[in-house]
This record gives structure tokens, C-alpha cells and sequence, in this order.
């Protein structure tokens, strides 16, 4: 197991992604289903190229796009930039739905190992913008050295 894993997916978890998928009006697919295990298992945010690899042959790369954006889409994940402009991606909070990511909390980016890791328990202020604005987005990052990379 890498180092930035949980640990093992168990079978509520397999019971709890069938549920998520069927709440969100997704088809239960092993490709969907494998997407899920291999995001919650991790500590950090990962990104589409280094999810083909984890995959393998078992999942094609125009279907595991298809799955990312359907998945961001409904509110299951949210997507976040690292250092290098690769998006990555992070299971969002239980607040975010289709249409509403409730997601606003600081990520932290490692300025060596370009890990991105949610930082949830700080919360991004309310931002008031000017009338006639529509504010879609806020992103606020914070750059450094991850445990790994300072020892």
C-alpha cells in the first residue's frame, strides 16, 4: 500500500459507493465502482493520469474522463489544480450535490512532491462581489513542504 493510502476499501464502503452512484442517478459500474475505491483510499488528491495507471487495462481513458466529469458533475468529486496545472481530483464533502459544490475549503499543494491534500477544516470567508457579479468558483491554495518531503 502506498504511503498517502487509508487502507483497504471494505464492504460498507462497496455498499456505500452503490448507494452514492444510485443517489446521484449513475448506473452501478465496476469501472464507477473501482473510480470510488481508489479515491477514497487515498490521502490526497489524485489526478486522471495517475488513475489510468491504478487502473490499468480494466478501464479506458475516454471512459474514465466520462466518469471524472459525470462525477464532478453530480457533486461526488471536486477537481483541483496542482502546481503543474494538472487537475486532480478529491471526493467532495456530503453538503455537495449537482447543483451546489459546497466544497469551499483551502488545499494545500507540496511545492516538492506536488501532493494536493483538502484542507476542510478551514474554511474559505464569504466573498461579496460587486453587483451584477456572479461568483462560480473560489480557489484558494497554500503552498509548502508535506510531512513526507520535510523529513
Amino acid at each position: 500500500m502506498k504511503e498517502d493510502q487509508k487502507g483497504p476499501v471494505e464492504a460498507n464502503d462497496l455498499v456505500s459507493f452503490k448507494n452514492l452512484l444510485r443517489e446521484n442517478k449513475l448506473k452501478v459500474t465496476q469501472p464507477r465502482l473501482r473510480v470510488l475505491e481508489i479515491i477514497s483510499a487515498k490521502d490526497s488528491a489524485i489526478s486522471q493520469p495517475e488513475l489510468e495507471k491504478l487502473l490499468g487495462k480494466e478501464t479506458d481513458r475516454v471512459t474514465l474522463y466520462r466518469i471524472l466529469a459525470s462525477f464532478e458533475e453530480k457533486g461526488i468529486l471536486h477537481k483541483v489544480f496542482d502546481l503543474h496545472g494538472t487537475a486532480t481530483y478529491a471526493t467532495c464533502s456530503h453538503h455537495c450535490s449537482e447543483h451546489k459544490h459546497e466544497d469551499q475549503h483551502i488545499h494545500f499543494i507540496c511545492s516538492s512532491c506536488n501532493s494536493v491534500i483538502c484542507l476542510e477544516e478551514i474554511s474559505i470567508p464569504n466573498i461579496r462581489v460587486p453587483k451584477n457579479f456572479a461568483l462560480q468558483s473560489v480557489a484558494v491554495n497554500a503552498v509548502g513542504l508535506c510531512d513526507k518531503c520535510q523529513s
